[in-house]
């Protein structure tokens, strides 16, 4: 069975830790996926016979790390996936972006079109066809100036394809180690990390507030 770092468990819900690489669900690279590693930790931990139930609520880019929360119900996926709707689901990331920002918080507005064939996502202007409206906030935590780079809280009010990337890309502060907007750390891991997690128990009604953090290295030293 796969490491894996577990946040929270109950019997409606389990949040975990995704690590960067792998996918949040099977794909065409036949790789391990989030999915599959936790219903395999359910299977052997509580030693289930069969097909173990667990359903995808939200996704992250395969190369980004984070939180992720798994329903172990369908009527608690029903629940979480329709706070995902009414955008009560909140998430929150860092990111370690090029440059010094000239504000230390902000909005974009931008409206996305992706491109299914190179599975790329890019700013266009709002009256083209299949364009989405994407939104986030940021706030500069930290400016490293020897560095030139800074690390941003990201408040995400959307959840378009690759939309932090792309809209910070198109800002002119690229996500340090990104392979496919970025300028900056290429061959590096991306420094995207959904690091918060904000839901309503399905169940319980009870707000809930996750954190986990990347480990201290690599691009993450500017966290020290």
């Amino acid at each position: 069975m796969q490491d894996l770092k577990i946040l929270y468990e109950d019997n409606h819900i389990i949040v975990v830790e995704k690590k960067p690489n792998i996918p949040s669900q099977a794909d065409k690279t036949e790789d391990i996926d989030m999915l599959t590693i936790v219903k395999e930790y359910i299977k052997e931990k509580y030693q289930k016979p069969g097909n173990v139930y667990l359903g995808l609520v939200h996704r992250l880019d395969r190369p980004v790390g984070g939180i992720m929360v798994f329903a172990k119900t369908s009527k608690a996926a029903s629940r979480l996936s329709n706070q995902v709707r009414e955008k009560t689901f909140k998430k929150k990331y860092l990111a370690v972006v090029d440059g010094k920002l000239e504000q230390e918080e902000g909005t974009l507005e931008d409206y996305l079109y992706k491109d299914e064939r190179s599975n790329t996502s890019k700013v266009v202007n709002k009256d083209k066809k299949n364009a989405k409206f994407a939104k986030l906030d940021y706030k500069v935590l930290i400016y490293n100036e020897v560095k030139n780079l800074s690390l941003l809280e990201i408040d995400l009010h959307t959840g378009r394809h690759h939309q932090i990337r792309v809209q910070l890309s198109h800002f002119g502060h690229s996500i340090f180690g990104d392979q496919k907007y970025g300028t900056r750390g290429q061959g590096k891991q991306i420094a995207l990390w959904a690091y918060k997690l904000t839901i309503e128990h399905p169940i319980t009604k009870k707000q809930m507030t996750f954190e986990d953090f990347p480990e201290p290295n690599g691009t993450w030293c500017i966290l020290k």
